[in-house]
């Protein structure tokens, strides 16, 4: 979940907003998707509503049934120290023979599919306006049980500098036909994930190739049970959740074939987080990659969301690991990068391996940040103390916060793929201030980057953020997830490229 409702809702209902006093062509809207199983599911797309009559302005969207003000006070919350070891109970599925049935009715078969209305008929003109008092909660740690013993520090690695030269510029993409293929996650989706995995509602869909032939793909915040269509929680909070895929035709949408459970029909959470405002308040996966036999994930943890829009403080950002495949996972104690201040570089990473390097891009918390680079030797990932910061044109072994931009402008949600076939870098990311998922492309990872393509306009799909890569793109084809706030699920898009 990158943000609440108050942050991320309203940096891109504005651009939504904008979009409808600008007058675009009206038409009704379709009806809702409906999957393979005859199940309802969503769709991110705007359409712009009938006007009342010939030469009329086009309608606003309805107002909000209420408008609530939060009023905060203090709220004190013991927190036992270290952290608790995790979970890593794991659960196989039982085979699916009927792909529309319901195989654990007695955990999923109970609630009503979530309403998908914005307002009804019969409301006072105006919101009601009510008070919700919040607790603001203050953390004192206490000693709590052991957690998991630790570990030596790796040794020191002394580098020298090395020359980075940017590359020169490639034609800039240009971007054909974009659309929606397929709803990946919650009710009425392809994949069912709300009756197979108690994941109604999630976010992200962090994809990278865990072994040849599969997919990982990671999602943040997921809710099972309780869940509502526009409100973010919910019972059954996981802070993240990983499926694994073998679809290899993503022109109808891509399969899920499993993720991690820890029990029946249940996916588990793999980076447990505290789960406490002003201390962790989630733990969320930026990026993943593989070498040989183990994969490796960037991840955030997050200290509190802001009432800014677009912001939030983290606490570091940091790498785990897995040797099952991503069954299980460890988070290295060492390769942390904490946020002093909260203007510390490489807090929100992607990171992609390429050649005898691994690279990480980075910006500081939030979506207001410029994107900052550095790169490590593939034996030495979790070394901290190996890796080099791109600094004007120089690979140094300097501070990460030392590492200058690589690119203008501000990102957020970032992605970052290295297509072998053409040596080209593809990177995508939110433009928060022109509200769009645009696409770069670079000859190196220093770039010079060209130009941002937009691929998605808010305008036209509202509250929707992300765009994460399908590293099974095609030079021609490129396949990326979004994630829309309202429904709060997980799209698959394609969007056609052709040569400049």
């Amino acid at each position: 979940m990158y943000g609440r409702t108050t942050s991320l809702g309203c940096v891109l209902a504005v651009t939504a907003g904008t979009a409808v006093l600008a007058a675009p062509p009206a038409f009704a809207a379709p009806p809702p998707p409906v999957n393979s199983c005859g199940e309802t599911g969503f769709d991110p797309k705007f359409y712009p509503p009938e006007p009342i009559g010939p030469g009329s302005l086009p309608q606003l969207p309805p107002l909000p049934d209420r408008l609530v003000v939060p009023v905060p006070y203090p709220s004190l919350e013991l927190v036992p120290v270290p952290d608790p070891p995790p979970n890593n109970t794991r659960v196989q599925a039982e085979p699916l023979t009927d792909p529309c049935a319901d195989p654990c009715p007695d955990l999923t078969g109970t609630d009503d599919p979530p309403a998908t209305g914005t307002g009804s008929a019969g409301h006072l003109p105006f919101p009601r306006i009510e008070i919700e008092p919040q607790p603001e909660t203050i953390p004192i740690p206490i000693p709590g049980p052991g957690g998991v013993p630790g570990t030596p520090p790796p040794a020191p690695v002394v580098t020298s500098a090395e020359s980075g030269p940017r590359t020169p510029l490639p034609p800039a993409p240009a971007v054909g036909e974009v659309g929606v293929v397929s709803q990946l996650t919650g009710p009425g989706s392809q994949n069912r994930t709300d009756k197979r995995w108690q994941v109604d509602g999630t976010d992200l869909g962090i994809m990278w190739e865990s072994k040849p032939g599969e997919v990982a793909i990671a999602f943040g915040d997921s809710f099972g049970k309780g869940w509502e269509f526009g409100v973010v929680g919910g019972g059954d909070w996981r802070s993240n959740a990983l499926g694994h895929s073998t679809d290899t035709d993503l022109s109808d949408g891509m399969t899920l074939d499993s993720m991690v459970q820890d029990s029946r029909c249940h996916a588990a959470e793999l980076l447990p987080s505290r789960k406490i405002e002003n201390w962790e308040t989630t733990v969320i996966p930026t990026s993943g990659f593989a070498i040989d036999d183990r994969q490796y994930m960037s991840y955030m943890s997050i200290r509190r969301w802001s009432i800014v829009p677009g912001m939030w403080w983290t606490n570091y950002g940091g790498i785990a690991y897995s040797d099952d495949d991503g069954s299980t996972w460890v988070k290295d104690e060492h390769a942390k990068w904490h946020n002093g201040f909260g203007l510390s570089e490489f807090q929100v990473s992607t990171m992609v391996p390429a050649g005898e390097y691994v690279y990480m891009f980075g910006t500081v918390n939030g979506r207001v940040g410029q994107i900052a680079l550095a790169r490590v030797a593939k034996d030495q990932v979790l070394n901290k103390t190996a890796y080099q910061y791109w600094v004007n044109g120089t690979w140094a072994p300097v501070g990460s916060n030392e590492a200058t931009p690589i690119a203008d402008g501000m990102a957020g949600e970032l992605s970052v793929r290295h297509d072998e076939s053409r040596g080209i870098w593809q990177m995508t990311y939110l433009d928060p201030i022109r509200g769009r998922i645009v696409l770069r492309e670079a000859n190196s990872p220093q770039g010079e980057w060209t130009e941002p393509t937009t691929l998605i306009d808010t305008a036209e799909y509202p509250k929707t953020y992300g765009g994460f890569i399908h590293p099974w793109s095609t030079p021609n084809e490129l396949y990326f997830t979004v994630s829309e706030w309202d429904s709060y699920n997980v799209y698959l898009v394609k969007a056609e490229l052709r040569s400049s």
